[in-house]
């Protein structure tokens, strides 16, 4: 527990002091907040391009994905190894895109309570000196605070000026006397909306301002995610890197996206309307400021991944090519020969035929150069037998040159 302090008072004290400098710059709690909501997303942006890149690698892997899914549908090992590979030819971290988005994540928590508490943080009392105030006040006005201790803060904040005479023995520096000023055109930033917002006695701007800004809130966040979720959806490409519109149309992150377009905002604007106003303005800010760099983001990195399928495209279409040009002389071949009739090209059966070859013009040659010297006559070598088959250096081979007596005494007696 005091490691966890510790570790959050190295995020919320120097925030809460750039808050508290914004406030006195601009004398307005509004635009504080909504320029302090601009530079934490800029002070974040590092991380957020960390994380959008590794999940813009991701979604452009889905098919591929997809494919090894069902190529190794009965195999969870082979999927594993095969997804592995995949990752480290594509150079992708699995967890790399979920560290990235985390952090922001972790610096944001700690935010959210130097927005909460603005006593702490921007007044700068301790947390008994901020417990007493909201006590003196909330005796004094329990109707103004709801039922969630959680944002007594941010609703007792500017209402200090009004109990000036109760605060003076409870707070230490006066200047905090002086409370926050909420109002931001003509919006109590420190008022809780309320959807009844109809009757005669709320229609005014304070009580409309109020309830549109939960709607705005959640609104922007519909926004946010419609535009996130068209552009991931464009940067899913097949191994040829063309665009798969089905995949990313199926994908499980696109079917996840859809049920948190809906239930995130709703539950967004059911929180709007249970905490003051400051909150649904914080948020809306954030957001729009969201988007702009998703979009900033996404059209800088896809500058990258395009040349990359580009690439990859051209690779595609080059081994296509080759294929092609392959098939067409493998038509010719059968175009020419449509039997089917092949010659052996086996190289020993070649080598064989060649030596037959040989031994067959040696032995033409030797019968003719004995018909010349006279040794015999051509009708002797005519009625010859010829070495059509068989091999003569074997004896028991039945060929034409078989010779069942070559072997018989010749030495028999009559």
């Amino acid at each position: 527990m005091i490691l966890a302090f510790k570790l959050s008072d190295i995020i919320q004290i120097p925030f809460g002091y750039l808050l508290s400098w914004l406030y006195q710059l601009f004398n307005n709690y509004g635009w504080a907040l909504i320029v302090f909501a601009v530079v934490l997303k800029f002070v974040l942006l590092p991380a957020t391009a960390k994380g959008k890149k590794s999940t813009m690698k991701m979604s452009r892997l889905t098919p591929r994905l997809q494919a090894l899914q069902k190529k190794y549908a009965g195999d969870q090992q082979k999927l594993n190894e095969a997804t592995q590979a995949l990752y480290r030819e594509e150079g992708v971290s699995m967890g790399g895109g979920c560290l990235w988005s985390f952090i922001p994540l972790l610096i944001l928590l700690p935010l959210y309570t130097v927005v909460r508490q603005p006593i702490n943080y921007m007044l700068h009392e301790s947390a008994e000196v901020a417990a007493e105030i909201v006590k003196v006040i909330k005796t004094a006005m329990p109707n103004v605070f709801g039922k969630n201790q959680y944002y007594d803060q941010l609703i007792a904040a500017p209402l200090i000026p009004q109990f000036v005479e109760e605060l003076k023995g409870v707070v230490g520096n006066p200047e905090t006397l002086n409370g926050l000023n909420f109002g931001f055109l003509g919006i109590d930033l420190g008022a809780v909306p309320t959807f009844n917002v109809f009757k005669w006695d709320t229609w005014d701007w304070a009580h409309i301002g109020a309830f549109l800004l939960p709607l705005l809130s959640a609104g922007g966040q519909i926004m946010s995610m419609l535009i996130s979720q068209r552009m991931n959806n464009s940067l899913v490409t097949d191994e040829k890197g063309l665009q798969d519109k089905e995949t990313a149309k199926n994908s499980q992150a696109n079917q996840s996206n859809k049920m948190m377009l809906y239930m995130f905002p709703l539950m967004s604007l059911w929180i709007g309307f249970t905490v003051p106003c400051a909150l649904s303005l914080y948020w809306f800010v954030q957001g729009l400021v969201s988007t702009a760099m998703d979009v900033y983001l996404t059209k800088k990195y896809r500058k990258i991944y395009d040349a990359e399928d580009a690439e990859r495209l051209k690779k595609a279409m080059e081994e296509e090519a080759i294929e092609a040009e392959k098939e067409r002389q493998r038509a010719e071949r059968r175009a020419a020969n449509p039997d089917g009739i092949t010659t052996n090209t086996s190289k020993k059966k070649l080598q064989q035929q060649q030596q037959r070859e040989q031994e067959a013009a040696k032995a033409a040659a030797a019968r003719e150069y004995a018909v010349k010297k006279g040794l015999v006559t051509e009708e002797e070598v005519d009625d010859a037998p010829r070495a059509m088959s068989g091999i003569p250096s074997r004896p028991y081979c039945k060929g034409r040159n078989y010779d069942p007596n070559r072997y018989a005494s010749q030495n028999t007696e009559e």
